[in-house]
């Protein structure tokens, strides 16, 4: 493995932290942060969001218990959980070029009321802004307990 390989590696399961982490926070913009300008978050067979200013958008529209400060950089009148946990495992890298990266993974979301739902990633990153950035996330929702504060509003 060169170094570029490894450093390469290492800014990946960075962005992919810092996804999961924003995300706990309800943190959209920092979110949106970790794709390209032009990136694409897809949940599979239910919608995809273009753009940061679109995945902001979309992601604001999930339904939960409490309210997000207007200062932690959420849309007004959105609501989140109290505790939201991502468990990401089995982060595995199928190709690695210098010009794109491929992943998957499985995830898991707790709650106070504790497991949510879980699914799986499939990724593809590329150099973008000084680090590896998601050209194009697909979220597949395996599973989700019937009440989850994560169901999209009609």
């Amino acid at each position: 493995m060169e170094h570029w390989e490894l450093i390469a590696r290492e800014q990946v399961r960075d962005t992919v932290a810092a996804y999961n982490h924003s995300g706990d926070r309800f943190l959209l913009d920092e979110l949106a942060a970790c794709f390209t300008v032009d990136g694409v978050l897809e949940s599979k067979g239910d919608w995809a969001a273009r753009g940061r200013a679109e995945i902001v958008r979309t992601l604001s529209g999930v339904r939960a218990t409490e309210p997000v400060a207007a200062a932690a950089g959420a849309a007004a009148g959105a609501r989140r959980p109290a505790v939201v946990r991502h468990f990401l495992t089995n982060l595995r890298f199928e190709e690695v070029t210098p010009e794109r990266i491929r992943t998957s993974a499985y995830f898991a979301v707790l709650t106070a009321a504790g497991l949510d739902h879980w699914g799986r990633y499939r990724d593809v990153l590329v150099p973008a802004e000084g680090r590896w950035l998601f050209a194009h996330r697909v979220v597949r929702t395996d599973a989700m307990v019937p009440d989850s504060p994560f169901q999209r509003r009609d």
